[in-house]
């Protein structure tokens, strides 16, 4: 049974993130709060190993929630139910790419879907970053200071032409040693 709910629930999630890996991160949430696949907290933790692996970060995030809910075969068929949707739409686009190009409905549909998309990941990137910056314990929010120094400060260096152009991983590694020296 939980290889079915598996394919459904990836399946409905490669059918509707549309705008890459990162727009799969609200429908992930909803997971995390849905079943005990895993935790808000862990979806951060996928976020940054999907970001440092090869791959799309979708299909990794799938794969490793996949495998914390029912082993490798919980994983393979979550990457397939969430790449399932993409292989059938571009075969069916292929086949009737000619017709679909230039028609104006289709043109503005994907106007409308672009903004839609955009709020879908800012909301995703708000959600992560008061997961990162905030911490509520106790009916008390205490807001992680140095975090936010952190997160500041890679956002201005990422705001250098040569330093925006590092590859992810550089940044990622670079977090990952702050992290160590500050011990946060």
């Amino acid at each position: 049974m939980i290889y079915l709910i598996l394919a459904y629930e990836f399946f409905k999630i490669g059918l509707f993130s549309i705008g890459g890996g990162m727009a799969t991160l609200p429908f992930l949430m909803d997971l995390a709060n849905k079943y005990d696949w895993f935790t808000v907290s862990e979806l951060t933790n996928m976020v940054a190993i999907s970001e440092s692996t090869p791959g799309p970060v979708g299909i990794n995030m799938a794969t490793y929630a996949g495998y914390n809910a029912a082993g490798v075969l919980g994983a393979i068929v979550a990457t397939l139910a969430l790449t399932a949707p993409a292989w059938i739409i571009i075969i069916l686009i292929a086949k009737f790419l000619e017709n679909f190009s230039e028609n104006a409905n289709v043109k503005a549909a994907f106007y409308g879907i672009r903004p839609a998309v955009a709020a879908l990941i800012g909301y995703a990137v708000w959600e992560l970053l008061k997961i990162a910056i905030v911490a509520v314990s106790g009916g008390q929010v205490q807001v992680n200071l140095t975090n936010v120094a952190v997160c500041g400060v890679t956002f201005v260096l990422l705001q250098v032409k040569k330093l925006g152009k590092l590859h992810p991983l550089v940044w990622i590694a670079a977090g990952a040693c702050v992290g160590i020296v500050l011990k946060m």
